[in-house]
């Protein structure tokens, strides 16, 4: 079937008219949802069955579901889980209950986004944040030590799998260093190419191996001075595919974000041309999302394989996960409660 090699997000928790009529149009292959799109776990499961049936195929449906400031799955409907700094805080600590606490959050996570449709979480977040950093990763991040994020991010990576939800390791080639936010501003980083290979670098090597990944909107000065790493091709080529030799599917992280200079049109020509496989736009503007569409190619070639490799990933989730045991041991591992 054709796909185009996008994703799309749509504005609220039910479908319009004009929104299933574009999707059906350009067949994207994916969505991604946002807290404007969730209000009930019925209500949640209705929207993710309404994107496959529009375009009449099993499309990935996307989310960031993080735990702490970013989530868009709330109480009281679904459960609170803590920042990745609490995992990674907890690993230094005890290295094996950190790295059980990280794979049990994730399954727990997992497990609710199957239940309303959602196989593929914008997690986890491989960024090593610097000290004088823009806070827009903070405790997002498992640590500030390269050694501790590869390790929890591993096990994290490796409880969404479990609970049959892929992961999307974000934001490649790294975002911790950045010194503004790249929602509003493009950050620059001057770090010499060394020492991002010898920090920032590192967890994304680790876990090469995994099926999705995000770009990060960072200009990076001492590989390419004039582009950020989702429009840059030599980031994409140097540094992901060879350097950090990830041969997954890659996404741009939001083409929306004020990171990036020129028109919707202009931004998906770069990212792709960049060498970016997939283009993701997330604000559901039917505006943007034309000028996105009309310049994305139907996903053919290595990119099409990529993506049909990343969806060999995806596992049933298993049977019989007692969620509400694995909850109160989370608390008890963290040392902390979550209900409160």
């Amino acid at each position: 079937m054709t796909q185009q090699a996008a994703i799309y997000g749509c504005q609220g928790p039910t479908l319009t008219e004009d929104e299933k009529s574009f999707f059906k149009d350009v067949a994207p292959w994916g969505f991604i949802v946002f807290a404007r799109n969730i209000e009930t776990p019925d209500q949640l499961r209705a929207l993710t069955a309404s994107f496959r049936e529009t375009v009449g195929y099993d499309a990935p449906v996307l989310i960031d579901q993080e735990g702490g400031r970013v989530a868009r799955l709330k109480p009281p409907h679904w459960r609170r889980y803590p920042p990745g700094r609490a995992y990674g805080e907890l690993y230094e600590r005890d290295r094996e209950a950190g790295l059980t606490a990280a794979r049990l959050g994730s399954q727990l996570i997992a497990a609710e986004l199957a239940d309303v449709g959602i196989d593929v979480d914008c997690l986890p977040v491989l960024d090593v944040p610097v000290e004088g950093a823009h806070d827009i990763i903070g405790d997002r991040a498992y640590s500030t030590s390269p050694a501790t994020v590869k390790a929890v991010a591993q096990a994290a990576a490796e409880g969404l799998l479990a609970g049959g939800v892929l992961p999307v390791i974000k934001h490649i080639p790294g975002h911790g260093r950045a010194g503004v936010d790249s929602h509003e501003k493009l950050p620059v980083v001057d770090a010499s190419r060394e020492t991002l290979g010898e920090t920032d670098f590192v967890p994304f090597r680790t876990l090469s191996d995994m099926p999705l990944a995000m770009t990060a909107h960072v200009v990076y000065s001492a590989i390419d001075p004039d582009n950020p790493a989702t429009t840059s091709g030599k980031v994409i080529r140097e540094v992901i595919r060879e350097d950090m030799r990830f041969f997954g599917l890659l996404m741009s992280d939001d083409l929306s974000m004020q990171a990036l200079k020129g028109s919707l049109g202009e931004r998906t020509r770069a990212a792709l041309g960049a060498g970016c496989d997939m283009a993701l736009h997330c604000n559901g503007e039917m505006a943007e999302m034309q000028a996105v569409a009309a310049e994305v190619p139907t996903l053919a070639g290595e990119a099409g394989a990529r993506a049909e490799t990343a969806l060999r990933n995806w596992k049933k989730p298993p049977m019989g996960f007692d969620a509400e045991t694995g909850y109160t041991r989370l608390q008890e591992l963290l040392g902390l409660s979550l209900t409160a």
